[in-house]
């Protein structure tokens, strides 16, 4: 088996799934209820990764609103009523990505997702698609101390998941994850399908895969 004892580590949003459709729903729904103007499929895109209130806040100071905190958690509780019952309505796994873990698997690997999202909506969306049992350990932001990009959210999972860091890989879209994996001292692979094509350019990646057909070959190359 090619990854008996490695582990490789996943981001969730915009890499794994491509969950910014019932994002946006979850959003534009919450900012209905303070009056401001929906945010279209383009723009959420790029708010995406580093939690809801983040997310709210963006789309708060994009409409020339204060992004009182306040009003950001009172829409925050908003958004999440509303997504946790509409969390896959259109929440896809991305092409290949699951075929793909299904091969990882078979090969010896262990998986396991480290997350921005909070760990019970992220065990919510893989369980509704289907994808929880293919991963030793999902870890979401509000189950450590610090979130990525520090590094220990990484390391975290990967110790939940059984894994060493001599024998570890983090995938992921964004400059976020790519923090993360150099911070933990890890290797990293971009998926450049996500959701921060903007800053494609300044990520520095081991090695990029245009699509999940072409992951586990280069898994294979960086753990030869």
């Amino acid at each position: 088996m090619p990854f008996r004892e490695w582990t490789f580590l996943f981001d969730l949003d915009g890499t794994l799934i491509d969950s910014a459709p019932d994002l946006l729903a979850a959003l534009n729904h919450c900012l209905a209820r303070a009056d401001v103007a929906p945010v279209e499929l383009a723009d959420i895109r790029t708010m995406i990764g580093h939690g809801a209130r983040a997310m709210i806040r963006k789309a708060l100071e994009g409409s020339g609103r204060s992004a009182a905190e306040g009003l950001v958690d009172e829409l925050w509780a908003v958004l999440i009523a509303y997504y946790q019952e509409n969390i896959a309505v259109e929440t896809r796994p991305f092409e290949g990505a699951e075929n793909c873990l299904v091969r990882l698997a078979e090969g010896g690997a262990r998986l396991g997702v480290c997350t921005n999202k909070t760990q019970a909506l992220s065990e919510t969306v893989l369980g509704a698609l289907g994808l929880n049992g293919h991963f030793r350990a999902v870890v979401g932001a509000d189950s450590v101390p610090r979130k990525k990009p520090d590094g220990d959210h990484l390391l975290r999972t990967l110790a939940a998941a059984g894994g060493h860091p001599a024998r570890a890989i983090m995938i992921g879209d964004s400059r976020t994850d790519e923090r993360a994996a150099r911070s933990a001292g890890l290797p990293f692979v971009f998926v450049p399908f996500g959701y921060e094509a903007e800053t494609r350019e300044a990520i520095a990646a081991d090695a990029t895969i245009s699509h999940y057909s072409e992951l586990v070959t280069v898994l294979m190359d960086l753990t030869d």
